[in-house]
């Protein structure tokens, strides 16, 4: 037997087989995908462009092989090729690496730079060749793609290829050929290998490349090379060009080591001001930072600007050992420098900070002593006994000083120093800053209806009705039942001071439970009582601001409609009804519609009520607009009203 012959048979009969059997094995592969898949395959062969758009990009989530051919047929349409390399870009298959190769080989223009970009977000290794090709095109945008392709594919071939393109790169090419051995370099580097990414950088930084490109190969070079690449930092510090200046700061904030601030505080001290400011800041923002002795030698003295940034960074990474220095330059005349000292101790991490500060407190006398007590309050520190002694200095700003420490730092059990302090101070001037302070303290205690009641308990010793009202409007600031209690009686008690006070309080009470009280003033129509309006107004801003049940809102506007003389109260009160939705509404602002002063105002209050609840309840909203128009009210008015009424 020709066994050639017979070999020969079987193939085209397997042939044979092949053609009849292809498609059903398509079709039996298709069945078998997952349906969301297997649906968005069938989009792709036949929807509308837009509907294929958005299947690739599902495909992106769900595609696998199986969709790839459809995928394909797409990289040549101008519409949907970067949707279709969206999805291929994400299939984790080879298939999809093998068709966006094929299709660099057919494509052209944009589409070629689009395909040949996810080449290389694809990595893939088997388009070196034919990347290494286009570097060559006449297209340079289809030569810098391949070379950024061939980059971030970056292995050995790839390397070797973009190495010996970059000199003799046409110059639009140049600069994506670099970038393409700078990302070769850094993926050597990624892997370990620091030596072999040096070289690549290296070869990039010495190159006839734009400048951009060369400082990204020095920062590349100086990281490959760890401590080593030191005097390669120094030389970019020493720079007279700002651009190597600024890559050398940015990469001394990512290299390690202690070569590094070494070399920054050697530099430090020869650098004009402009450029030893921002090194300085650059020691500051590194990892691994610690505070150099240069830095706060630098704060210490010299041009201001540097003592300014090292400040900074002193306050950033200094320590219990750093309070005195800091102090000292808080003691200056310069208040510029004076005031970044104080913020730095006060941002200073650490306890012992605090017990730093704590400590040189008795000592402590004139602007030193100030300046701490300052630092105390803005630290939260307890040191309530010399803060209580430094009320007795004879200097003012002192005295000051500590009184605003107190009402930040006294707990609880010392509250009465400063509520003393407000009662028994002799005249107004003297009050105003223990006021500030007792408010300050009160409104942090933990237990507020307790400081209520000690604050309720110090009215009657207190000697004038200003010291009261200033207690009342303390009360006022805390809230709470108590408090509420207090200023009630107060309001009650006949001074008119401590009236006009607690009226005040109460006007800008923000929780409802001040509302009966309101309404009693307001309903007062003593011939003493003065601020009726003032409550009432503050009754209505409950009603209108806070957050309450319709019910409870509309009846506190049914109250106050009941008392209010003014048309402007009621129209505050119809301004609440808005908030309430509802058939009872309505008709609560129908109400005044036979009142001459407001009338518009209700028309148009019951419109809007009616307009909100047309849908939910259409009977209540055409009562509004038949209720409107017989007001006879202005056409606008009438329009909107008659929409009401219509079926």
């Amino acid at each position: 037997m020709d066994k050639s012959r017979y070999a020969f048979g079987w193939i085209v009969l397997l042939a044979i087989i092949v053609s009849i059997l292809g498609p059903m094995t398509v079709r039996a592969a298709d069945n078998q995908l997952p349906p969301l898949e297997k649906q968005l395959i069938e989009t792709l062969r036949s929807a509308a462009p837009e509907e294929k758009a958005i299947a690739c990009k599902q495909l992106a989530i769900y595609g696998s092989k199986a969709a790839v051919p459809e995928l394909a047929k797409l990289l040549a349409n101008e519409q949907l090729a970067s949707w279709s390399r969206i999805a291929l870009e994400a299939i984790p298959d080879p298939a999809a690496d093998a068709a966006l190769v094929e299709a660099a080989e057919t494509l052209q223009g944009k589409l070629l730079v689009g395909t040949i970009n996810s080449i290389g977000v694809r990595r893939s290794a088997q388009a070196v060749d034919r990347l290494a090709a286009r570097l060559k095109d006449k297209d340079a945008e289809v030569a810098s793609a391949a070379a950024v392709a061939l980059g971030q594919i970056g292995n050995d071939k790839a390397l070797k290829t973009l190495r010996q393109s970059l000199a003799g790169a046409p110059p639009a090419v140049r600069s994506a050929v670099a970038e393409g051995c700078i990302l070769c370099a850094e993926r050597l580097l990624a892997d370990g290998n620091g030596r072999a990414a040096a070289e690549v950088f290296d070869t990039v930084r010495k190159a006839d490349v734009p400048k951009q490109r060369v400082l990204e190969a020095i920062r590349g070079a100086i990281i490959a090379r760890g401590a080593q690449g030191v005097p390669l930092l120094v030389e970019q510090l020493k720079s007279p060009d700002k651009g190597r200046f600024q890559i050398a700061l940015s990469t001394a904030r990512e290299l390690p080591g202690r070569e590094v601030v070494e070399a920054l505080s050697a530099e430090l001290a020869s650098a004009a001001p402009e450029r030893a400011s921002l090194i300085v800041y650059a020691l500051g923002e590194r990892e691994d930072a610690v505070l150099p002795p240069a830095v706060l030698r630098a704060a210490r003295s010299g041009d201001e600007r540097v003592r300014l940034a090292a400040i900074a960074v002193v306050g950033r990474l200094g320590d219990a050992s750093t309070v005195p220095a800091l102090l000292e330059i808080a003691a200056e005349s310069d208040a510029e420098l004076s005031q970044a000292a104080k913020t730095a101790l006060v941002g200073l991490p650490g306890k012992k900070v605090d017990v730093e500060l704590s400590r040189r407190l008795p000592a402590a006398k004139g602007n030193s002593l100030a300046i701490l007590i300052g630092l105390v309050g803005e630290r939260r520190i307890d040191a309530t006994p010399d803060l209580v002694k430094a009320l007795d200095n004879p200097d003012k700003s002192i005295r000051s000083a500590a009184l605003t420490a107190l009402g930040a730092t006294v707990g609880p059990k010392d509250l009465k120093v400063l509520i003393s302090a407000v009662v028994d101070a002799k005249n107004a001037a003297d009050a105003e800053l223990p006021v500030r302070a007792l408010q300050a303290a009160s409104v942090r205690m933990p237990d507020r209806e307790a400081t209520a009641a000690e604050l309720a308990a110090a009215m009657p010793r207190a000697s004038t009705a200003t010291k009261k009202a200033s207690l009342l409007k303390i009360l006022g600031a805390m809230g709470g039942p108590k408090a509420l209690e207090t200023i009630a009686a107060a309001v009650k008690g006949g001074d008119e001071k401590l009236q006009d006070a607690g009226t005040r309080v109460l006007g800008e009470w923000m929780t409802a439970d001040a509302a009966p009280v309101l309404l009693t003033i307001a309903k007062d129509s003593s011939s003493e009582n003065k601020y009726q309006i003032r409550a009432l107004r503050g009754y209505l801003r409950i009603a209108r601001q806070l957050d309450l049940p319709d019910d409870q809102r509309i009846d506190m506007c049914r109250q106050a409609i009941a008392i209010a003389e003014r048309p402007e109260e009621r129209g505050l009160a119809l301004d609440a009804l808005k908030r309430c939705p509802s058939a009872e509404a309505v008709e609560l602002a129908s109400s005044l519609l036979d009142d001459k002063e407001i009338r518009d105002r209700a028309v148009e209050t019951a419109i809007f009520i009616g307009e909100k609840i047309k849908d939910k309840d259409p009977a209540a909203a055409k009562s509004a607009g038949e209720k409107a128009l017989e007001a006879s009210p202005p056409k606008e008015l009438a329009d909107r009203a008659r929409a009401l009424t219509a079926p």
